[in-house]
């Protein structure tokens, strides 16, 4: 049997379910999803661009899901929260008695986890920062919902400082990125590499710091 066909058999699809409402004016978002669209174990889900109306189809939704093995929240960061279509998608589609409920965890055991970009800096989401809280305390609801449906919650992708990363900064979390999906697809981590992990781009090389706010 040829080895590509093993390869794209047994890799893991990857589903980014990407919510931003002004993605016409953004820099980073549009940075990270560019180079993803050659993957082919990838698929990008504009949930804004699919449900102008908020009126999401929860059946085809589900069907998305299991599809994928690999779920991406992609959002910016608004108001210490995630866009509203995000948290639509969340009550509408995960729903009791098939994403959670008594022998109803259609998801068990895949993988999930949020990439997220913030104007702030990296430094100001601390506990002595200017947002008080680090970005994994505001990601807790993320993580809990995650554990509800019984899938592995792993830690974020977090692109942040975006006003005033340089190009080469920026250009280095999109490279990250796009290594890290493939990464996934192919293999894991273990335990161990997650063990202390704040966020996912740890599992490779570090970036260059992001610029104070």
């Amino acid at each position: 049997m040829p080895r590509l066909f093993l390869y794209l058999v047994f890799m893991k699809k990857i589903l980014i379910l990407f919510a931003h409402p002004r993605y016409e004016i953004s820099r980073a978002n549009r940075a990270l999803l560019e180079p993803l669209h050659d993957l082919e174990q990838v698929t990008i889900h504009d949930l804004y661009e699919q449900y102008p109306s908020f009126n999401i189809n929860s059946a085809r939704e589900q069907q998305l899901l299991l599809a994928h093995q690999i779920i991406v929240w992609q959002f910016p960061f608004y108001m210490y929260s995630a866009p509203s279509m995000i948290k639509q998608w969340i009550d509408l589609v995960l729903e009791h008695g098939w994403a959670h409920g008594a022998g109803t965890r259609a998801l068990e055991n895949r993988t999930i986890f949020a990439t997220v970009t913030t104007g702030g800096s990296r430094e100001s989401y601390a506990p002595d920062g200017f947002n008080r809280h680090t970005m994994g305390e505001f990601l807790v609801p993320f993580q809990q919902t995650a554990l509800l449906c019984g899938m592995h919650y792993l830690p974020p992708f977090l692109v942040q400082g975006t006003y005033r990363l340089t190009d080469p900064q920026l250009a280095r979390f999109v490279d990250q990125y796009r290594d890290l999906l493939i990464r996934l697809s192919q293999a894991p981590p273990t335990p161990g590499e997650l063990s202390g992990m704040e966020r996912l781009y740890d599992l490779s090389a570090p970036l260059p710091p992001t610029p104070h706010d």
